[in-house]
């Protein structure tokens, strides 16, 4: 990004003066500026030094979206309660009030091992609700570990 540069006349007129005086203030080395062939061009951070002001923010450029992934692994359920609370998880994601875009949720059932997956890609503050969701649901299923 590029700073804002300024003229000799453009912070004459800002500042109210005579643009002989800003030019006495970079020979004198109160005014910081770069000299670009006859001209002399001031940094906004540099005028911003002179007058004693904050310089102006760098514009923030706007943040893209945001995405998280999970991955749940809960053993030791059998394929009814893993259906069960496959169903919930998608109602779940499913009946959200927030206008973001939708969850993306997978859910996976290993029956050698007894385990269920579930994968939850989307909107962290959406994802955070449904992992709640969950939790409270398998503390109340399995016992709370």
């Amino acid at each position: 990004m590029t700073e804002e540069m300024y003229s000799v006349e453009q912070v004459a007129e800002r500042l109210g003066l005579h643009v002989r005086t800003v030019r006495g203030y970079i020979r004198s080395g109160q005014l910081r500026a770069v000299r670009i062939g006859k001209q002399y061009r001031i940094a906004a951070r540099d005028l911003a030094a002179l007058t004693g002001s904050a310089a102006p923010a760098a514009p923030v450029p706007p943040a893209g979206p945001v995405e998280v992934s999970s991955i749940v692994r809960i053993d030791g359920v059998d394929r009814a309660a893993a259906d069960r609370l496959g169903t919930l998880v998608q109602a779940g994601a499913a009946t959200r009030h927030d206008p973001g875009p939708p969850l993306r949720l997978q859910t996976m059932y290993d029956d050698e091992r007894n385990r269920m997956t579930l994968v939850i890609l989307g909107d962290p503050t959406a994802t955070a609700d449904l992992l709640r969701l969950v939790d409270s649901v398998l503390d109340g299923v399995l016992g709370g570990d």
